[in-house]
């Protein structure tokens, strides 16, 4: 089992950033693939950013958020700037049971998924 912890969202103004932390404990590995998703009111739950053997964004961050991963820590991080009024959802950290995945986009990918954590932009 893996467990996923989200922390470090937040209320900001347009314009703004946040830098969310997604820790990960029990049976994981530094190679496993992990990302973030975000599910707004109403909305499927989309695709956001990951880290596997390279980085991933969907269109719509590219540019603005930037994925990390401290392996020594077991934590991922999405580093958000200029958030904009389309931005807020809840997020979700997600990791993958292994290495290999074939995309990294589909939700469906990942095995493990953390509780999320609220972002709001305020224009």
């Amino acid at each position: 089992q893996v467990q996923l912890v989200e922390s470090g969202g937040g209320s900001v103004q347009a314009g703004g950033s946040l830098r969310l932390s997604c820790a990960a404990s029990g049976r994981t590995s530094s190679r496993y693939l992990m990302g973030w998703f975000r599910q707004a009111p109403g909305k499927e739950r989309e695709f956001v950013a990951a880290w596997g053997w390279t980085t991933y964004y969907a269109d719509s961050v590219k540019g603005r958020f930037t994925i990390s991963r401290d392996n020594a820590k077991n934590t991922v991080y999405l580093q958000m700037n200029n958030l904009k009024p389309e931005d807020p959802a809840l997020y979700y950290c997600a990791a993958a049971s292994g290495s290999f995945y074939i995309t990294a986009l589909s939700a469906s990918e990942y095995r493990y998924w953390g509780q999320g954590t609220q972002v709001t932009v305020s224009s």
